[in-house]
């Protein structure tokens, strides 16, 4: 199955359904990723405004 990115926060997801916010305006065209696994402690993470651990898409396209 094709992972899926959130217009909102960006997560890659494999469901019709973001956990985080619920929301199922997903698209299928999206570039590059992250992995952030202690978004506290991540520089990277704030920079993103990343608040959660997860998989999230670098640049999504409408």
């Amino acid at each position: 199955m094709t992972e899926k990115a959130c217009k909102i926060c960006k997560r890659l997801i494999e469901g019709d359904v973001c956990p985080i916010d619920k929301n199922t305006d997903l698209t299928k065209s999206w570039n590059g990723y992250i992995v952030i696994i202690d978004p506290q402690n991540s520089e990277i993470a704030k920079e993103a405004g990343i608040t959660s651990p997860g998989k999230f898409a670098l640049r999504v396209r409408e």
